[in-house]
């Protein structure tokens, strides 16, 4: 898996893992703000074919706010990305945004502690994953 996530394969359907997903952000405190499902927007924009993928934009209202009074541009980099995708198997990998790369070149030392925070509700999140 990419250097930048915290991935894990399920051996749970597409359908199971996106649900799953959003009920295990809930418990770390984050909302869904954004939901693009891929699959659906190829096909409008380009008629062509994608397998199941959604991308949910997670956010932590409580690490949101301390980002941003540390660091207003760090919006940039905001929400935290959820992948949810179905492999050749027809089983899912979710993969979210690793906040500790991402931020890597923020030039902020408040930061990187923040996103560790951060990371490590994601890693939860990806972890309780069966």
């Amino acid at each position: 898996m990419a250097k930048y996530s915290i991935s894990k394969n399920t051996g749970m359907t597409y359908e199971e893992a996106v649900e799953k997903v959003k009920a295990a952000l809930s418990v770390e405190g984050f909302g869904v703000l954004t939901e693009i499902d891929v699959k659906a927007t190829i096909k409008k924009k380009l008629d062509k074919d994608f397998g199941k993928y959604i991308i949910l934009g997670a956010c932590n209202p409580n690490y949101a706010y301390k980002a941003l009074t540390l660091e207003q541009e760090i919006g940039l980099l905001m929400p935290c990305n959820v992948i949810v995708y179905e492999n050749e198997k027809g089983k899912a990998i979710v993969a979210a945004i690793d906040p500790v790369t991402s931020i890597g070149k923020v030039d902020n030392p408040a930061m990187p502690p923040l996103a560790v925070e951060v990371r490590e509700k994601l890693e939860k999140v990806i972890k309780s994953l069966a």
